[in-house]
């Protein structure tokens, strides 16, 4: 499958409350003008609220395609998060790439940077508060439209405009697409859970799913990511 270069909107926030209980978070994102410094666990100036479950090497760069706005619109209306790219924490905004097309291992070039995306995201009770939605973090999870991360190859500087170029390929076939599937819909196709352990480049917190479920023969519970005060 071929993956077009595309430009880029870049976004970073800063640490503010969050839901009833005010809990720091950065993920009100909003658009930057100028060059950042892509470092090795995410862009200048770009806060986490959570560094352990959120941020880190292999989530220093969150993307999310804005072709996935005018779905959510449809389902669950015009809500003024909706009307420019940051709504789902994002530094990354792009037309013309999703989680089909996106595979794990693939290599971008990155303005001065060069990227890997390393895994997909796992939503968590954050985007429910920050919409205001009952089950909007069940709804991200349950329709595929979350995004991607990616760990840092190559510091460097970014800016707005800059291109988004793929460069190398190394497990096409495991589409974000195909990893949200055996995680959250065919969830113990074990043919599927053993190949997915086996994949060189996926980091060891996703492996570890594939490999216990494999071994107990159930699956996780997601509730307190979805709903709890955690994060996934």
């Amino acid at each position: 499958m071929t993956i077009k270069d595309c430009t880029i909107a870049l976004l970073t926030g800063a640490l503010a409350p969050l839901g009833d209980k005010k809990i720091p978070s950065g993920i009100a994102k909003k658009p930057v003008n100028g060059r950042l410094w892509l470092g090795e666990t995410g862009f200048e100036g770009d806060a986490q609220g959570d560094p352990v479950r959120h941020g880190g090497i292999e989530k220093a760069v969150h993307h999310y395609p804005y072709d996935h706005y005018d779905k959510w619109v449809a389902d669950i209306g015009a809500i003024p998060l909706l009307e420019q790219a940051g709504a789902f924490g994002e530094n990354i905004s792009t037309t013309g790439l999703d989680e089909t097309t996106v595979a794990l291992g693939d290599v971008f070039q990155l303005g001065g940077a060069r990227v890997e995306v390393s895994q997909g995201r796992q939503p968590c009770w954050k985007l429910t508060a920050r919409f205001g939605v009952a089950d909007m973090s069940m709804r991200v999870q349950k329709t595929g439209r979350t995004g991607w991360y990616y760990r840092v190859l190559q510091s460097g500087y970014v800016a707005p405009g800059d291109t988004l170029a793929l460069i190398d390929r190394t497990s096409p076939e495991w589409t974000i697409h195909r990893l949200w599937r055996t995680l959250y819909v065919d969830t113990m196709n074990l043919d599927e859970l053993a190949q997915m352990a086996a994949l060189e480049r996926l980091p060891d917190g996703w492996r570890r799913y594939a490999e216990r479920r494999l071994a107990t023969g159930k699956v996780e519970d997601w509730s307190s990511r979805l709903k709890g005060e955690q994060a996934g």
